[in-house]
């Protein structure tokens, strides 16, 4: 058990491959963010098959945006962020997504 002192941290490292284009979203806010996701292999698979994960990765700072329109599917990058749960009010009521926000992005 955590001592009272113990600081909480949302800190998230991620090295994988680019899934797909980066796409760039205009919200109704005026924000602009660029969504794109990254393909990780799990390190302890569950069976001897290759399993992997795919994670949503948002960037809001205008620097990183265009870094991140620039990458390619296939890429391998490293992401450094937060994980955040995005919601919003969808058709059938409130919706919601994990994402990670990134604060960091490179290509290895």
């Amino acid at each position: 058990m955590p001592s009272k002192e113990a600081e909480a941290v949302n800190s998230v490292h991620i090295v994988g491959r680019v899934g797909a284009p980066a796409v760039e979203k205009i919200l109704p806010s005026g924000d602009a963010v660029v969504e794109f996701r990254i393909v990780v292999d799990r390190s302890r698979p569950r069976s001897e098959k290759r399993e992997v994960d795919v994670l949503e990765i948002a960037v809001w700072s205008s620097r990183l945006r265009k870094r991140a329109l620039g990458l390619h599917e296939g890429e391998v990058v490293e992401v450094f962020g937060e994980l955040r749960r995005r919601f919003w009010k969808g058709a059938s009521g409130i919706a919601s997504r994990w994402q990670v926000e990134a604060s960091e992005l490179s290509r290895l």
